[in-house]
């Protein structure tokens, strides 16, 4: 009964729903100039609570990690996800005003997550190996920080480009929220680097190659490439507008999230997007 189907459905159920309680919450602060945030980071650290058991209990009844499955995926995602951006929110906390832009997307996330079939495919034993988990939690550490920089630049954005609703009002919270961009940005590099690295270790005992340029290596690669050159035209071009740099950000993002969560479910290599 503990590791039942249900019982992890449950625990989705109510994730998702802390998510979409969360989101409405932060309504309105679009409006409102007096913000707290306070129930939106409750409502998503008990999500990501609900999340964790979800998968603790596919876990323990699978006897393998969420990795193959567009649900699985999908599931492992949202959890890393919300996690990630919940310990941001931690420890800088004017980043509590990115939650308007992370929550509706991690609140799709979830929609689709629960369109999707639940069932588990077992795990080849080539595939399983330490470079699996590296490359698999670099993935997850690099989009976590990646969303976290794209919707501060997103947060950004709104603010210049509505400066009547008051968003980033102080001038502590848009410093703050300004180095958070570039600093998790480069943060979201080193870890895309890593997981470039060790998935081509686990690829080569997984097929017998490092690498094959199949859809999803090469979107990648292409991801890679693209946050190495908006870093380096950050560093070398010091008068580079703001809102051209933001605008890159979240352009780099969005190459990102298909790069996850479009070309391995419809490219018919063998590297179907293990992540």
């Amino acid at each position: 009964m503990l590791v039942s189907p249900a019982l992890e459905q449950q625990f989705v159920l109510f994730g998702i729903a802390m998510l979409a309680l969360m989101t409405t919450a932060q309504l309105p602060a679009f409006t409102a100039r007096q913000r707290s945030f306070a129930w939106p980071v409750g409502l998503l650290s008990v999500a990501v609570l609900a999340f964790a058991a979800a998968i603790a209990v596919r876990w323990l009844r699978e006897s393998q990690g969420p990795f193959l499955t567009l649900y699985d995926i999908l599931l492992s995602n949202i959890f890393s996800l919300s996690a990630i951006s919940l310990f941001m929110i931690w420890r800088r906390r004017h980043l509590q005003m990115t939650l308007l832009l992370s929550g509706p997307l991690l609140l799709l996330l979830g929609v689709w997550l629960v369109n999707v079939p639940a069932l588990a495919v077992p795990l080849p034993a080539t595939f399983d190996n330490y470079w699996l988990w590296l490359h698999v939690l670099s993935g997850k550490i690099f989009l976590g920080v990646c969303l976290v920089s794209a919707s501060s630049a997103g947060l950004l954005l709104l603010a210049r480009l509505a400066p009547r609703a008051g968003l980033v009002a102080s001038l502590a919270a848009q410093t703050e929220i300004r180095t958070a961009v570039w600093s998790n940005l480069f943060l979201a590099f080193i870890f895309h680097s890593l997981m470039l690295l060790a998935g081509s270790v686990w690829a080569h005992s997984a097929w017998g190659r490092y690498w094959s340029w199949d859809p999803l290596e090469t979107w990648t690669l292409a991801t890679w490439i693209t946050l190495g050159a908006i870093l380096h035209a950050r560093a070398t071009f010091k008068s580079m507008p703001d809102l051209l740099g933001y605008w890159l950000v979240v352009g780099v993002f969005a190459l990102a999230f298909l790069s996850f969560f479009g070309v391995p479910f419809i490219s018919i290599a063998a590297h179907k997007g293990l992540m």
